[in-house]
């Protein structure tokens, strides 16, 4: 999926295929970290793993630890994204079976691996890697603006979680259909994850952030795409030093704006209002323009999810005739995402 970066001293390749852990969870909304894996990296998912308690499933072949390794896993990825980051106590003991199985564990929660001495332990032992997503490279450059040979999608938002690694994805996997040169570049943990490499965008020092879009989008071939997955929103208080970071870095020659039309107030933050689709889009030209004068918007791809197929349809017509512009959802593709895939490479 991926072209070869710039060599940084530390960068992040992950030991694929996967066993996905699912803990005990009961919670979906918790275990979208196994559900995007599941979704998009099928062919490296073996299977799933779980201890008593859990309600979840992503439907995949439940396996313990030696099963899996025997099965051709590599490591075993914590699916679960819980409040707070955190590694429940009842999950130890499965932990370190995966580890005795001869099984890298990688996570993208919070608490880091090796703070957990039955892990470290273990992990010594069997001569496994713990594996901290939220790790960034040591030696990211700062940002010098440079123009790039190749072609750059980012995906930007209203606000945070509502489909910018689910749009980046999809478009990517519409170009290669096509026959497009472009590889998915991962900003996020799910996204790295899936994609087997990338840059934790929310734990680089904000000097950074730019320098380290560059690094993660470096000079293609002329025809070549790289389908950048966007992080936060420009309009977000808590997350725009990201965003902008990401949007600098990144030099797009073409964005998608992301927007989930149910939602009024910027996601835990209830005195801001999201903003609309033509301030998100206006924004995005001034502020991105900075580093790539000819920046332009594709299109939106508009989250759904909460209507009905016949509401969808009708709402992404009325968007799209309401803003001159292509507007689709690309979990339900059909023509509209085609649409917008054709404003994106026109």
């Amino acid at each position: 999926m991926n072209a070869p970066l710039p060599r940084l001293s530390q960068e992040l390749i992950l030991p694929q295929p996967y066993l996905l852990f699912l803990g005990d969870t009961t919670e979906p909304s918790f275990a979208k970290t196994a559900f995007g894996l599941a979704h998009w990296a099928a062919d490296q998912c073996i299977g799933e793993f779980t201890i008593p308690g859990a309600t979840v499933t992503t439907g995949l072949a439940t396996l313990t630890p030696a099963e899996a390794k025997e099965a051709g896993a590599r490591s075993m990825v914590i699916g679960v994204a819980n409040q707070g980051g955190i590694i429940g106590r009842s999950w130890i003991s499965a932990l370190v079976e995966a580890l005795d199985a001869g099984l890298d564990i990688v996570s993208g929660l919070h608490v880091r691996l090796a703070s957990i001495p039955e892990l470290e332990q273990a992990a010594a032992r069997n001569g496994r890697r713990l594996i901290d997503i939220r790790n960034p490279p040591g030696d990211l450059p700062v940002g010098t603006g440079r123009k790039r040979s190749g072609k750059r999608l980012l995906t930007v938002g209203t606000d945070c979680a509502l489909g910018k690694k689910y749009t980046a994805l999809a478009l990517h996997r519409a170009f290669t259909k096509r026959g497009v040169d472009a590889d998915f570049r991962a900003t996020g943990q799910t996204g790295i994850m899936i994609a087997g490499r990338g840059i934790p965008m929310d734990a680089v020092i904000s000097d950074f952030e730019a320098g380290a879009a560059e690094v993660l989008s470096p000079d293609a071939e002329d025809r070549h795409w790289d389908l950048i997955e966007g992080q936060g929103s420009i309009f977000n208080p808590s997350y725009a030093a990201v965003s902008l970071g990401l949007l600098h870095g990144s030099q797009p020659d073409v964005f998608v704006v992301c927007h989930d039309p149910t939602r009024k107030t910027i996601l835990g933050l209830n005195g801001f209002d999201v903003p609309s689709v033509e301030e998100v889009i206006d924004m995005t030209i001034r502020l991105g323009s900075r580093t790539n004068p000819a920046i332009r918007c594709a299109g939106v791809s508009l989250n759904t999810s909460s209507f009905d197929e016949g509401e969808a349809e009708a709402l992404m017509k009325a968007e799209s005739k309401r803003l001159q512009l292509p507007v689709a959802d690309p979990v339900r593709g059909g023509a509209a995402f085609e649409a917008l895939v054709d404003a994106c490479l026109a």
